[in-house]
């Protein structure tokens, strides 16, 4: 009995040490938030509402490396118009403890080709998460704040097995980095969101390596949003990841089908997917209840080359090929460890991780097209 009263409490304390991690870190967002909009809108007042009183800017101007700047006065160089000004923010990474913060946000102005990189110091003041000192560098950049959202999946396992699985990780850095390059933002989300499994780790691959000590790319997949975070207004496509995860979870959550299609059908953006990434388009459909892969040509992992006497083939839902051409889909792919990529108008699809930058440079050239 009491053992079983120490394990309650134990798991008690734990759930609310958890509970207050989720509320400081979504305090400290909010306040990040306020900085953002208000810098990126012009409203003073929400700028002044992310700072203490107390607070410094310490920014820089000519001939001086170190020019501290009050809240009122920095708040005051934004006149009050509730219009959007061209700054484009946001929040790489967030670190707490106890009741001290540090965040890192980037703040892009593609018109004028620079980057800025923000990073403040925030402390929890009489309940409330402030900034308590902020500094800046900036840099030319080609990004231009246009955004491509991945679509990942949380399971950690096959089914209803122990059988581990996880998100393809050189799927993910592949494809990114050619995004990033042609500069592009990517966003994550995933069904449930937070942090995601990942699989197929080499760090012997330089951008494996690259990606896997990159602090901010990590921090993205750690924090995946969850589907009701995402505006699909903000998106010019979508792409679907593979690794054996993304049978599970993916295609046949409801409210990623809609964000999917409502970038395709109404802002006329792209799907994409790469391997076993394409088991997330199956389900989706036009306005007109049509399927989404119905008469067009079509690429993933082939059914054939999938290990069938494995106990993890046996949790599949359902097969990839067998059901894009159920749904009147025509699925093309190549010999093993070979890329290929189908491109049928706005839908772009690989068969495997080799395929997953040149997906990445089609998208890049439909969009540079359009």
């Amino acid at each position: 009995m009491k053992y079983s009263l120490l394990l309650l409490i134990t798991l008690l304390s734990f759930d609310l040490t958890a509970k207050l991690q989720i509320d400081n870190e979504a305090q400290i967002t909010q306040t990040l938030q306020n900085y953002i909009t208000g810098t990126s809108y012009n409203e003073p007042d929400l700028i002044k509402r992310a700072f203490a009183k107390e607070a410094r800017l310490l920014l820089s101007k000519k001939g001086q490396e170190i020019w501290p700047v009050s809240p009122n006065k920095y708040a005051s160089w934004f006149k009050d118009k509730r219009q959007f000004n061209g700054r484009i923010g946001e929040i790489l990474s967030i670190d707490f403890e106890g009741d001290i913060a540090t965040a890192k946000v980037e703040i892009l102005i593609p018109e004028k080709s620079i980057r800025y990189v923000d990073l403040f110091l925030l402390k929890k003041i009489s309940g409330n998460w402030k900034v308590v000192s902020k500094a800046a560098t900036s840099e030319t950049s080609e990004q231009s704040g246009k955004r491509i959202l991945f679509i990942v999946s949380n399971a950690h396992f096959h089914g209803d097995s122990k059988l581990p699985t996880g998100v393809s990780f050189s799927e993910i850095v592949k494809a990114y980095d050619t995004f990033k390059k042609a500069g592009y933002t990517i966003d994550f989300v995933s069904p449930e969101g937070g942090a995601i499994p990942l699989a197929y780790i080499n760090t012997s691959e330089e951008i494996h390596k690259q990606y896997l000590y990159e602090p901010d790319f990590m921090y993205a997949i750690k924090n995946t949003k969850q589907p009701s975070q995402i505006d699909p207004a903000n998106y010019l496509a979508v792409h679907y990841v593979g690794g054996g995860n993304a049978m599970y979870g993916v295609a046949d959550n409801v409210a990623i089908q809609k964000i999917a299609m409502t970038i395709y059908e109404e802002q006329q953006g792209i799907v994409s997917s790469v391997c076993h990434g394409t088991a997330g388009i199956v389900n989706l459909k036009t306005k007109e209840g049509k399927y989404l892969v119905a008469g067009k040509r079509i690429s993933g992992y082939p059914d054939s080359y999938e290990n069938q006497s494995r106990a993890y083939f046996k949790e599949f839902p359902f097969l990839i090929q067998k059901t894009i051409e159920s749904r009147g889909g025509q699925f093309f792919y190549s010999a093993r460890n070979t890329p290929h990529v189908e491109v049928d108008g706005r839908i772009v699809t690989g068969q495997n991780h080799l395929s997953s930058s040149l997906v990445a440079q089609k998208m890049v050239e439909i969009l540079q097209q359009n």
